[in-house]
């Protein structure tokens, strides 16, 4: 995803699924990358113009693996061809788009590695943390249904309001526990959500209205909590065949991604210093894409 909107699958709001568009050609993908395979290990991302991946592309090289990093125009597009075998890898999306695509698809793609979070963030321009809000405000959160999960479970965590049996990635107003909750809860267009800021106490802004409503992402003053379990499925991550999974070539690129400084300076300057890296090991981020499947196929059931 861009960096900009990746919080709005993050959001993000999730895009729908659409046809797949022209790709690059097969890689001879299915397992057999390594550092001195004559092919180039060819990644999929949605922002190839953003300047770390090529920051990326030579930390590769240095390490003895060519890289071919293959721009995709939408979301809709990295995994079908990481799944039909045009892709070896793919790094744009979290758990949460990954496992609607699988549930969708019947696809076995899985996480071989995080990269980061970008928080989406709750702001006030009444109040200066989330201990001033009186009990029985209203604060204004975003009305797609991503979103508006996404916001209240960072509601939850801020300790604002409570959800039945903790919330969920499907979660919506009716699983708000209004006697358990400190205020009340009011929805909002997405775009609308920073203008309501002088009506209601705070409210949850996507990152892509944010600078937009005059603020910064420091003036957040509560946001997704990496440490916490409900902030796991937002987390970005590298993508590969299930097969793939153990390939140690692809292993070593998530490393190369999470440890060289440079890429990282590039990835926090294109976020617009809204990224919090993070080494979530890996059991923990397929155990994630189980539970978040499962979900799935509940609600779609």
């Amino acid at each position: 995803m861009t960096i900009r909107t990746k919080l709005l699958a993050a959001a993000a709001a999730l895009p729908l699924l659409a046809v797949l568009a022209g790709c690059a050609g097969s890689s001879g993908a299915g397992g057999t990358g390594s550092a001195d395979s004559s092919e180039p290990v060819k990644i999929g991302v949605v922002g190839a113009s953003d300047p770390y991946w090529e920051t990326y592309k030579q930390a590769a090289v240095d390490a003895g693996i060519a890289v071919d990093i293959v721009d995709f125009s939408d979301y809709a597009q990295p995994n079908p061809a990481l799944s039909e075998g045009e892709l070896d890898l793919n790094q744009f999306q979290h758990i949460v788009y990954l496992s609607q695509y699988n549930v969708s698809s019947g696809s076995d793609l899985v996480p071989i590695g995080a990269t980061a979070i970008y928080p989406l963030g709750l702001y006030s321009t009444k109040y200066d943390s989330v201990g001033d809000i009186p009990a029985g405000e209203t604060v204004a959160v975003p009305n797609d249904e991503s979103n508006l999960a996404r916001g209240l479970l960072v509601l939850q965590s801020a300790g604002l309001v409570k959800l039945k049996d903790g919330g969920s990635i499907f979660a919506s107003l009716d699983d708000i526990d209004e006697a358990g909750s400190k205020v009340k809860v009011t929805t909002l267009e997405a775009s609308l959500t920073p203008t309501s800021l002088p009506d209601v106490a705070a409210a949850i802004i996507n990152n892509d209205f944010v600078e937009d409503a005059g603020l910064t992402a420091s003036d957040a003053i509560a946001k997704d909590d990496p440490s916490d379990p409900n902030a796991l499925p937002y987390v970005n991550v590298f993508a590969a065949r299930a097969e793939d999974a153990d390939n140690p070539t692809y292993q070593k690129l998530v490393e190369i991604y999470q440890d060289t400084q440079s890429v990282l300076d590039g990835v926090q300057k294109a976020s617009g210093g809204t990224a919090v890296f993070l080494k979530t090991p890996v059991d923990d981020l397929r155990s994630s894409l189980e539970k978040v499947e499962a979900d799935t196929e509940a609600h779609q059931g």
